[in-house]
């Protein structure tokens, strides 16, 4: 299976739910962003530069608990900044699983093993590493030396412990796919359960420092679709986190609305609004982000800044969404979950 039993019937019972009571728009997933501070400066990253006269600020554990119950997404992921410098995620975690929510610890690995002591071993509970290629690729792409290596000892500490353990590599204009075939491969045999891919996405923070830059490295939606064709053809082999309806979309095969649904991210400043990617305000509650945000007027066609994004982020609850939709992809959907 791509994903714990639990987290699937979980999901597909929170999408039904919903459903049923002709919600407009709800949650799959909450990015709970607790701090901004970040043990590394990677180069395509935007949070370190949005948020950088607030880095080290930090929700206090209270408040990462009641966004939470406010979102009430049967999902969690928790990102930043780095995750496992939070004083409290240990608890943090733990508390959240008590709720009965699957935990994502989005992380670049440098603590893992310094912190696994701390954690307990979950079907409710996931280590997603980022890693952007091979020891070379990814240490030039983190900004510093050895990064690969004590990421790579983390997943195998974490693995040995009994966790599950999934990593998150985005495609830049210069990934070599043959590169992330050998990475991947040489993850499998690690024992890694699952891989996501998600297309750079071109933060307005990292344009605004850097603009050559910026233009280099990230891909409009052409690029996109040319990358992913080749990217379904040699990754397809591996357990990834990549649904087939996403990569579909990835190849331009077909269409999601990225604002059909919510997408929550709870921060130091506030539930940030539109979306995880594009800041315009930073409502007080949630019941605000969803209420009065003006969601027609973001998307593909419709704001600029959605031009080339097809993040993971945004769409993959699209597919989800959808999927149910249609007897032919909600099958897919499934073959794809339990092969």
């Amino acid at each position: 299976m791509r994903f714990p039993l639990g987290m699937t019937l979980e999901t597909a019972g929170h999408i039904v739910k919903h459903k049923m009571r002709r919600s407009k728009r709800f949650p799959l997933v909450l990015m709970l962003e607790p701090l901004h501070a970040c043990n590394l400066t990677c180069t395509g990253c935007g949070r370190i530069r949005e948020y950088e006269s607030t880095i080290k600020d930090k929700l206090t554990l209270q408040e990462c608990l009641q966004a939470v119950d406010e979102a009430n997404a049967p999902i969690v992921s928790i990102c930043g900044g780095e995750p496992l410098i939070y004083p409290d995620i240990a608890e943090l975690c733990a508390r959240i699983r008590q709720k009965r929510k699957q935990v994502i610890l989005c992380t670049n690995g440098v603590f893992i093993e310094r912190k696994l002591h701390q954690f307990k071993p979950s079907n409710r509970f996931i280590f997603n590493v980022h890693l952007d290629g091979l020891e070379e690729t990814h240490d030039m792409a983190v900004e510093r030396q050895g990064v690969f290596k004590q990421a790579i000892q983390g997943i195998k500490a974490a693995k040995a412990k009994g966790f599950r353990v999934s990593t998150n590599t985005t495609v830049y204009q210069q990934t070599d796919l043959a590169e992330l075939d050998q990475l991947f491969a040489y993850l499998t045999e690690l024992g890694v359960d699952t891989f996501m891919l998600s297309p750079a996405y071109g933060y307005a923070a990292v344009h605004s420092t850097n603009p050559d830059g910026a233009k280099e490295i990230f891909l409009t939606r052409d690029q996109i679709q040319e990358k992913f064709q080749e990217a379904d053809k040699l990754l397809s082999k591996y357990k990834l986190a990549t649904s087939p309806i996403y990569m579909e979309f990835l190849q331009g095969k077909r269409h999601l609305d990225c604002t059909a649904w919510a997408n929550p991210t709870r921060n130091i400043k506030g539930w940030k609004g539109p979306c995880y990617l594009i800041t315009d305000k930073h409502y007080k509650t949630f019941d605000e982000l969803m209420n009065k945000t003006e969601w027609h007027q973001y998307g593909y066609g419709k704001d600029e800044r959605c031009e080339h994004c097809m993040t993971h982020c945004g769409f993959e609850p699209s597919a989800a969404l959808g999927s149910g939709n249609s007897v032919r992809d909600t099958v897919k959907m499934l073959r794809w979950q339990f092969s």
